[in-house]
């Protein structure tokens, strides 16, 4: 390669790997005349300085890399690109005389953002028809994706590889491929990418004729595997590099971090300027103080080292520094120059082969520090682009116990540099990184954290990712969460995305908040009741109705501006969905303080061990909106795994459905389950222990302890229903209570009996019971083989039978409808089952054995004894 490099044009740097005439003007833009008007309607402010300089190559159809803190604008190649493809002449060997562009990104979320802006400048394009492409696992999708007269596709390396085993054909007529955010993709899905490129080069060697063939990639950071990208798969690239520190690392500055004690850091310095006379060198000591600069050079000195400073406060001049720092070299003398940051840019010095750092760089700093070896950065060498043989350029920093907080961003650009990395900057990065842990204390938790047990970029993240008691452990938790065992019925209402929404937990038996939504809506009925606030205040309660509905409210935010006006906007949450809103402050109502006493309803639920494919960090909209469809305002039955203030992880959650006619009840769908079907979902198996590693030192639930041993049983039990299947009819034969997963609810809280409790449901079986009755007894025939141990108690309300058969430990506790005589019930023992018999207290006919329903007892209809009169009877 040849390199020019180093054209500064004020504070702006690049490195080109060749020649390139900037072009800073729309007006001039090598673009097409089409787009030059979309852009100008659409009030673009560029080019930018990155955009003058990779403008020019894209639209020639050369192969580029570019390298900018504006990386991952697609700005940087979407005009030229779509310039190249009006050019009809340059495609006239492919069939329909049009190329194909590839644009592949990271994610979902930046290939719509890329097609949407394809979409708003295709009016400056004839005949431009872009084409989103994002699959799933499941396969049928692919087979049916139609290309055929798209000449811009948007996808991701997993899903174009997804529709390469459909359509291999669609690579034979790709002319332009463009890695958009080049870093992100040559980290994180390395194989894929080059599994695409070698596709690619085998499709262009076949190609018919000599149709143009271009890749493009763009990024904010240097990646060890784009030599390779370039050598094997480019025709040698104009590389763009408008970052100097990334700029460094494809030049091969040699980066060393040198520990020493701070009382040692000037010997640590001479140790380093141990120079030979076959080794001169330019170096430059940087410091950030001018007592500093004023202690090294009087250390050099006394050493005999040749030494010129140069800080702000100092009599020499900057000509008179530059003009020495010249002449001594020249002479054949190693030369030192210890100077502040403000003073390297005024002596433009490009020339130095060493920096060192005595203070603590940030990464700005570190970089302009950089710039200063410009000159020295290698160009290029095929096949050895990074051997340390050609390190022209080396920056060494002096890393000391007080080294300042800036350590994570600079250990950061040492690992992605491929340095050497001393363990002492680690621990460093690790301290200040906990320090700046702690100023997020009171920040929200990390949502990704909830959601998905892990957070990929904690630095970045602006919330939380410790428990902070005082905010996680909330004081109002509605009373469901604390009384109902871990199985609940719960109402999604506010969806965020597939696997986080806001809602309630839903009492079974008489729910309070139904009684109040009642009350409340009859009170506001009338017109005398509704009394409209003069004055709003913050973190007050209100009422506030919509339609026919009323909410409870609470005032979260008055925009400051507004705080003076009578009328103004202000922000709410309804207390019991869990959702935010803007609304007017004159529609808000004085709310009675008994609508107040019942704690605001709105839990939060996270459904565990799904995640999207892909390692994606936010669910596809395709996903959320499915599931928005299916369960909003509809009850679920959960079952609770943990627990945390007022958010619970639920695994899993089903809707059940009861189908009246037939007195049956269906598992409808499973919503884990429902979202591994789209094929956009996979399974997460380490979410809830990390979310219970999170919590390890928080008392979250009075069943925590228990937690560990219902993921390992009781989680997949449920799971089974996950298809619509018969649940449950009067006729159906009773289940172990160990494996059993059905809910026989319907929508009227019909509930499972109490023997489905915590405390046994994973260390005892439920037996099989059978029931018939005359006019004075009730005979339950309960299905125990070989038993041993029997117990049966009775009570006026409630009969309890255990027994052991085997290894196995079977327990029904029996709430009973009707009140029998316990003195004068009895049971007897058989070989394969237990008798017991009832004495009731009233003779007559029950219509039914229990209070609430089990699927475990049903009737025996080979002893039942039709009663005089008719009755309807249930199972239970």
């Amino acid at each position: 390669f040849q390199s020019f490099q180093n054209l500064g044009e004020g504070k702006n740097f690049v490195f080109l790997s060749k020649k390139i005439e900037p072009s800073s003007v729309l007006k001039t833009a090598p673009l097409s005349d089409g787009l030059k008007k979309e852009l100008a309607q659409n009030k673009f402010s560029g080019p930018n300085f990155t955009e003058s300089y990779c403008w020019p190559p894209v639209a020639w159809g050369y192969d580029v890399v570019a390298i900018s803190h504006q990386g991952n604008d697609p700005l940087l190649y979407i005009p030229p690109v779509l310039t190249f493809l009006q050019l009809k002449s340059a495609y006239q060997a492919l069939p329909d005389t049009s190329g194909v562009s590839l644009i592949v990104c990271p994610g979902w979320k930046k290939a719509q953002l890329v097609f949407d802006l394809l979409k708003t400048y295709k009016n400056g394009c004839r005949d431009l028809h872009p084409m989103l492409i994002i699959l799933g696992q499941n396969k049928e999708a692919a087979s049916h994706v139609e290309t055929q007269g798209c000449e811009v596709i948007v996808t991701t390396p997993h899903s174009l590889l997804r529709l390469l085993e459909h359509k291999s054909r669609l690579l034979r007529t790709l002319c332009h491929l463009v890695l958009d955010e080049v870093e992100v993709l040559l980290s994180d899905t390395t194989e894929q990418v080059f599994t695409i490129l070698d596709c690619y080069k085998k499709a262009t060697a076949r190609a018919w004729g000599n149709p143009p063939h271009q890749i493009v990639a763009v990024g904010t950071q240097w990646n060890k595997h784009i030599p390779p990208l370039m050598e094997e798969f480019m025709n040698d690239p104009y590389i763009v590099i408008a970052v100097v520190e990334e700029a460094a690392i494809c030049g091969n500055v040699q980066q060393v971090v040198q520990p020493c004690m701070n009382s040692s850091k000037i010997a640590e310095l001479l140790k380093i300027l141990d120079f030979t006379h076959t080794n001169l060198q330019k170096v430059l000591v940087f410091t950030d103080s001018v007592n500093e600069v004023e202690m090294i050079h009087k250390a050099l000195k006394k050493n005999s080292i040749v030494t010129l400073k140069k800080h702000k406060e100092s009599k020499c001049n900057v000509s008179c520094v530059s003009e020495r720092w010249r002449k001594i070299h020249s002479s054949g003398t190693p030369v030192v120059l210890v100077l502040t940051d403000d003073c390297l840019e005024p002596l433009g010095i490009t020339d130095a082969t060493c920096v060192i750092h005595f203070s603590f760089p940030s990464l700005r700093i570190f970089g302009q520090r950089l710039q200063s070896m410009t000159d020295n950065f290698c160009t290029l060498r095929k096949g050895s682009s990074v051997d340390q043989e050609h390190t022209n350029a080396k920056s060494v920093i002096l890393l000391t116990e007080n080294s300042p907080c800036h350590a994570p961003e600079i250990l950061g650009y040492l690992k992605h540099a491929k340095a050497e990395i001393p363990q002492q900057l680690h621990d460093l990065a690790a301290r200040v990184l906990e320090s700046e842990e702690d100023k997020k204390f009171s920040q929200p938790l990390c949502a990704c954290l909830k959601t998905f047990g892990i957070c990929r970029n904690r630095t970045a993240c602006p919330d939380r990712h410790q428990i902070n008691v005082s905010i996680d452990m909330a004081q109002n938790i509605p009373d469901e969460m604390i009384k109902t065992p871990e199985r609940v019925m719960i109402l999604p209402l506010h969806i965020v995305h597939a696997t986080n929404y806001f809602g309630r937990i839903v009492e079974k038996e008489k729910d309070q908040y139904t009684i109040l939504a009642e009350e409340m809506q009859n009170y506001f009925k009338v017109r005398g009741h509704r009394i409209f606030v003069n004055t709003v205040e913050k973190s007050a309660f209100y009422g506030l109705c919509e339609e026919a509905l009323c909410h409870r409210v609470q005032v979260v935010d008055i925009p400051a501006k507004e705080e003076e006006n009578f009328d103004c906007k202000v922000i709410i949450k309804y207390i019991d969905e869990g959702r935010t809103s803007q609304v007017n402050s004159d529609q808000l109502l004085h709310l009675p303080a008994r609508f107040q006493s019942l704690p605001p309803q709105a839990v939060e639920f996270v459904v565990c061990r799904v995640k999207p494919i892909d390692n994606e960090i936010e669910w596809n909209p395709k996903v959320t909106d499915h599931i928005r469809r299916k369960i909003k305002g509809r009850l679920h039955h959960a079952k609770i795994v943990h627990t945390l203030g007022k958010t619970v992880w639920v695994d899993p959650v089903i809707r059940v459905s009861s189908l009246s006619d037939v007195k049956v009840w269906i598992n409808e769908y499973n919503i884990r389950t429902e979202i591994l079907s789209t094929g956009l979902g996979t399974d997460n198996p380490e979410h809830l222990a990390e979310i219970q590693k999170l919590c390890r030192h928080v008392q979250v639930s009075d069943y925590a302890e228990n937690l560990e041993h219902f993921i390992k049983e009781g989680t997949a039990d449920l799971e089974k229903a996950s298809s619509p299947q018969v649940m449950s009819t009067e006729e159906d034969s009773p289940e172990n209570c160990s494996t059993s997963g059905i809910y026989p609810y319907d929508d009227a809280a019909q509930t499972e009996e109490a023997e489905d409790s915590m405390l046994h449901q994973h260390k005892c079986y439920h037996p099989e019971i059978k029931w018939f009755q005359n006019n004075e007894t009730v005979t339950l025939k309960v299905k125990i083989p070989s038993a041993a141990d029997t117990k049966c108690e009775f009570s006026k309300e409630k009969v309890v039978v255990s027994a052991r058969s085997g290894e196995k430990l079977y327990f029904a506790d029996l709430e009973l409808q009707e009140s029998v005589c316990a003195e004068k019930s009895t049971y007897v023992i058989k070989d394969t089952e237990a008798v017991v018999v009832l004495a009731k207290e009233k003779k007559g006919a029950w219509c039914k054995l229990l209070k609430k329903k089990n699927i475990h007892v049903s009737l025996d209809f080979e002893h039942w004894e039709e009663p005089e009169e008719e009755i309807s009877f249930s199972v239970g």
